[in-house]
């Protein structure tokens, strides 16, 4: 799998107003078995790295704080902790602010985490959590394990990592290294110099993913409705009719492919050919979820639709265990019945036959005599007499 190498994003508008008190209780005064040393305070590159996280592609933190912690050895770490507006900014930041060649790991520490040379990135719920240590280096030990006990005191959220990432072709393999984004500003540093984002609106909280794959570069935008997607949609196939016209300047980049699969706006960019910009394409499924704002009209049909299959499938499956049963039953009885059988006719064949006469006379009830034993008959007599 080919690594991902995204450009750098410059700075932008450093206005945002960044608060304390949000994340502030997500740092307490014992954490474990490491305590605080000193009040969280705002870090003072809050202002510096909120700008550089809305411009990079997540919705900028609302809240930020930062303290310093010790552990019982004596060492010192810094824990810091932004807020964002949604879970799936955290993520965003996470995907940005990973040190390059660092795949995400699902579930080791918090919902999903980066562990560094020197410093662990994790997000859980709308938290994004850096740990690192005050020094040059740390007992890597001791950092993991200020990076759970952290995780394990926030909100989970959902817990889960954006569903847009598991639409991904191949996604367990590629979303370590996918790079997500909530905001327009994020997708055009992602992809720099890409005219046909300009068609491209984030109104309406629309979400995009890219990952590298060894056939170019994918882009997936998710919107939140169909009319929204159609707008989208409709933009998109008339800027790209403008971009492949003849008076467009030399050197203008247009996408390899671009089809609107469901919700989603899906690219490919720098594909060796259409066709296997296409083929990466059609490996996009759209999975659609319709909620009711108010009573389902189809709630009846579904319920009874549901139980009908049900009943069905246990009925088949009573059926299938009878019928196993019964067989089983029938082999048992027959396989014990054969050896009880020959036993019998062993038994019939050996016996000595009894006889409350001396043999002479006998009533052969159980059939394990013979008939006639002829050194036990008397001979024909003589024909004179005496």
């Amino acid at each position: 799998m080919t690594p991902v190498v995204w450009p750098s994003v410059a700075n932008g508008d450093a206005t945002k107003s960044v608060t304390i008190a949000e994340a502030r209780k997500s740092l307490p005064d014992k954490i474990g078995t490491f305590r605080a040393r000193g009040p969280a305070s705002m870090p003072p590159h809050a202002i510096e790295e909120n700008a550089s996280a809305e411009s990079a592609g997540d919705s900028a933190a609302v809240s930020s704080a930062t303290r310093t912690y010790s552990s019982p050895g004596g060492n010192t770490f810094i824990v810091s902790v932004s807020k964002t507006r949604m879970d799936s900014a955290a993520y965003a930041m996470l995907t940005w602010f990973r040190p390059l060649n660092e795949e995400i790991k699902l579930g080791d520490i918090g919902t999903a985490s980066v562990v560094g040379p020197r410093a662990i990135y994790f997000f859980k719920g709308n938290s994004f959590v850096k740990v690192f240590p005050t020094s040059s280096t740390g007992p890597s030990d001791e950092i993991t394990s200020l990076a759970r006990a952290v995780a394990q005191k926030l909100e989970g959220g959902e817990n889960q990592i954006p569903a847009l990432v598991k639409h991904l072709p191949e996604w367990e393999g590629f979303q370590s290294r996918a790079v997500y984004a909530v905001s327009l500003e994020s997708l055009k540093g992602l992809l720099p110099n890409q005219a046909i984002l300009d068609a491209v609106s984030f109104e309406g909280g629309a979400e995009a993913v890219a990952a590298n794959y060894d056939t170019g570069k994918l882009l997936i935008v998710e919107f939140n409705t169909p009319q929204i997607a159609t707008d989208n949609d409709s933009r998109i196939a008339t800027r790209l009719n403008e971009l492949r016209s003849p008076s467009q300047p030399a050197g203008t980049q247009v996408p390899s492919a671009y089809h609107r699969v469901g919700n989603y706006s899906v690219f490919v960019f720098d594909a060796a050919s259409q066709e296997t910009a296409n083929q990466l394409i059609d490996q996009v499924k759209y999975q659609q979820v319709v909620q009711w704002l108010g009573d389902d009209p189809y709630l009846y049909e579904r319920a009874t639709r549901e139980f009908t299959e049900t009943t069905l499938g246990v009925f088949v499956a009573v059926v299938k265990a009878s019928g196993l049963a019964l067989v089983t039953c029938f082999a048992v009885g027959g396989f014990f019945g054969a050896i009880l059988f020959s036993r019998r006719r062993a038994q019939q064949r050996t016996v000595e036959a009894y006889s409350d006469a001396g043999g002479m006379v006998r009533l052969n009830l159980d059939e394990m005599t013979p008939q006639s034993n002829a050194t036990r008959l008397l001979g024909r007599g003589s024909q004179g007499g005496l």
